[in-house]
């Protein structure tokens, strides 16, 4: 079972894309067998909150709190590691801005 803060490998397909890829993401919560995750990118000219080799990013990387989607807990490959209580904070804190209202 995945919980908030679990950086995952998972098979991901994209929109634009037929094409399955092996990427990282983010878990946002679980329900019912389906995961809400984060994409994660190591381009860091994108906006997001940073994630450093130091916090676990096997390089700097960005959580892409723009791009959520939902992926079946079958996709998912292993965890790689768990984010800190303060960046779970930031994460919260950057999505509760984005929906206040």
């Amino acid at each position: 079972m995945s919980e908030f803060g679990d950086v995952i490998l998972a098979q991901v397909q994209f929109v634009d894309a037929l094409e399955v890829k092996t990427r990282p993401a983010l878990v946002l919560f679980e329900e019912y067998g389906n995961v809400i995750v984060a994409g994660i990118t190591s381009n860091t000219e994108m906006k997001g909150i940073p994630l450093s080799r130091n916090e676990g990013a096997v390089q700097d990387s960005i959580i892409k709190l723009n791009y959520i989607f939902t992926i079946s807990t079958d996709v998912i490959k292993k965890t790689l590691f768990v984010i800190s209580k303060e960046k779970k904070r930031d994460i919260v804190h950057y999505i509760t801005e984005r929906l206040a209202i």
